[in-house]
């Protein structure tokens, strides 16, 4: 049974509205974001690229500028190291964009998931000391690898860490020590000592800093490169940051920029994947082309996702977008696939007792560890970790609830893994077969998580009667966009709202579309997703088969509920609607 809690925060939304000419309702939902202050009102509402933090700011920024400054003036060949996720991918082609454009010499290499695994390794340095490479400039990875940069070192080249992922650590007696890696610089808003002003960006957005820096220290415009402004964008959507503060702004400004794109491989990503290039939106990079691009790491190579960004014809460009839907396509098979294997090995066993989730699926395609582990977290509310075969091992991949912090916990049993990284909400680690099981009892010990904090919570943004859903009130709705996490659609609620009637939809019977009614006597139409028929079994339990009949015929029935919802605009024959999307009942 989830929690519903409504929100309570207080404000002068009526002198808020007014300021900023927005609806009292409008100032309540902002002040819900936790937007506090007219400057972060102003943010939010108005922030444009101009308010984007000064990169130098970020420790260790202007001194790796300077040492690419003199690499390109002294045409010394530089790589760039990547990751084989959409946030390494589109870092290394921002990188790649800013370093060729100012005048390097430059190429890049990505690490293979199955066999090279995450982030730098030795095979990767020797290879680029075998070709001629003078500076490594990593992007999205590089802080957890301070023997590789060591070794990298050694052999003569300069390195450079640009990343955002949390410092490695140790725990000591008088608290944590941290480990750089020893680089001739390391970039990451996350280190100790970094004065700049946010420290959740992305990947690829401290790329696109590093290369406005680099505009700066060689007296380039920053506006040559606003463009890469949507591949920012894309990684900090795909790479699911918080949208909010600085993230709000690069998404909003690289939305604009992504319906009018000259990048010939977006272009044909969009065609292909049959979306409107003037109504992208960030659920459209979450859920449609973030994923495409994310395929190729997954089942293929990353660099073929790189390809399709620095495709220079349209025929290679659509070749290689049909292929990147076309490998989606086949991730998505089999992530059902190992979605119901694991359901099995949980519901019945003593696992579904667990308070974590660890469960090991040898035949899974360890890239898929991670997506099987986040759909496993939705349907039962508990960090989850799935384990693989890799080639090397046993490797897993985390997905976790906001009350449990991944990384933290992985280090609590960091003797047994031989390798491992992530953040609050996802990690990644290895380690051997043998010791899956005291891995699975040591993180249950280890947990500190109540019945409550293993409760879903449906957070409330404010109870809304139906008759103030207006088109109106729904288009201004739209100033709170990009959604996403950390800045999620408003959630409503109405009590007792009758179901007038209501009909199954899709092919496989899992979209309900009813005629509901509040107490203001205001009727809309209502959708409800993906498990119409888990609702009309609840129903018939509440109701029992007479009633629900009644109500799939038209007839008066005794359905009752208390609903969560967001509205919409429906556009049917250039009749303009409102509508609502239920999300939750009780």
């Amino acid at each position: 049974m989830e929690r519903w809690v409504l929100l309570r925060k207080g404000g002068d939304f009526e002198a808020m509205g007014e300021k900023f000419n927005i609806s009292p309702r409008l100032a309540c939902l902002i002040r819900n974001r936790n937007v506090i202050g007219e400057a972060k009102v102003h943010k939010f509402l108005n922030g444009t690229i101009e308010e984007i933090n000064d990169g130098r700011l970020m420790k260790g920024m202007e001194a790796a500028a300077l040492i690419v400054k003199k690499k390109i003036k002294n045409n010394q060949k530089i790589r760039i190291i990547g990751d084989y996720d959409i946030d390494g991918i589109n870092a290394a082609y921002i990188l790649l964009e800013g370093i060729e454009g100012l005048g390097a010499e430059a190429d890049y290499d990505i690490p293979d998931r199955i066999t090279d695994g995450y982030g730098l390794n030795m095979e990767l340095l020797k290879r680029a000391h075998e070709d001629g490479v003078d500076t490594i400039i990593t992007c999205d990875n590089g802080i957890a690898a301070a023997d590789e940069i060591a070794y990298g070192k050694s052999l003569g080249m300069t390195i450079i860490v640009t990343d955002h992922h949390e410092v490695p650590y140790e725990e000591g007696e008088e608290g944590r020590i941290y480990r750089l890696p020893p680089a001739d610089a390391v970039i990451d808003p996350k280190q100790q000592g970094c004065e700049y002003p946010f420290s959740g960006l992305c990947g690829a957005a401290v790329a696109y800093q590093f290369v406005r820096t680099l505009c700066d220290v060689m007296g380039r415009k920053k506006k040559e490169f606003d463009y890469l402004l949507e591949n920012a964008a894309i990684a900090t959507v795909g790479d699911v940051m918080d949208l909010e503060d600085e993230n709000r702004i690069i998404v909003k400004e690289g939305l604009k920029r992504l319906g009018a794109t000259k990048n010939l491989g977006l272009r044909a990503l969009i065609e292909c994947t049959n979306l409107e290039k003037d109504r992208i939106r960030a659920y459209h990079i979450g859920f449609i082309l973030g994923p495409c691009m994310n395929a190729s790491g997954r089942l293929d190579t990353a660099k073929r996702a790189l390809e399709l960004l620095r495709a220079k014809s349209k025929r290679e460009a659509d070749i290689l977008a049909g292929d990147l839907k076309a490998l989606n396509d086949s991730r998505k098979e089999m992530t059902e696939k190992a979605v119901v294997q694991a359901k099995e090995l949980v519901e019945g066993t003593e696992i579904e007792k667990d308070r974590v989730l660890v469960i090991y699926l040898p035949q899974c395609h360890e890239s898929l560890a991670g997506i099987v582990a986040g759909r496993l977290r939705e349907s039962y509310y508990r960090p989850v970790f799935v384990l693989t075969d890799g080639k090397e091992g046993v490797k897993g991949s985390g997905r976790s609830i906001e009350a449990y912090h991944m990384y933290q916990e992985l280090s609590k049993c960091s003797e047994l893994l031989k390798k491992y990284g992530g953040h609050k909400l996802a990690a990644g680690f290895s380690l051997e077969k043998e010791k899956i099981e005291t891995f699975r009892r040591m993180l249950n010990e280890n947990c500190t998580l109540t019945q409550e904090e293993l409760t879903e919570k449906v957070v409330i943004d404010m109870e809304l009667p139906f008759a103030c859903v207006t088109e109106r009130f729904i288009q201004e709705l739209s100033l709170l966009e990009p959604f996403g996490k950390g800045n999620t659609k408003p959630v409503f609620a109405a009590r007792n709202v009758e179901i007038l009637s209501g009909r199954i939809l899709g092919k496989n019977r899992n979209v309900l579309k009813l005629r509901v009614r509040d107490a203001t006597i205001t009727t809309l139409d209502a959708m409800y997703f993906n498990h119409g028929e888990e609702f009309l079994k609840v129903l018939k339990d509440r109701y029992g088969e007479e009633g629900v009949e009644a109500m799939l015929s038209g007839r008066q029935s005794p359905i009752t509920l208390s609903v969560t919802y967001y509205p919409e605009l429906n556009e049917y024959m250039g009749r303009v609607t409102p509508q609502i999307v239920i999300t939750h009942y009780q």
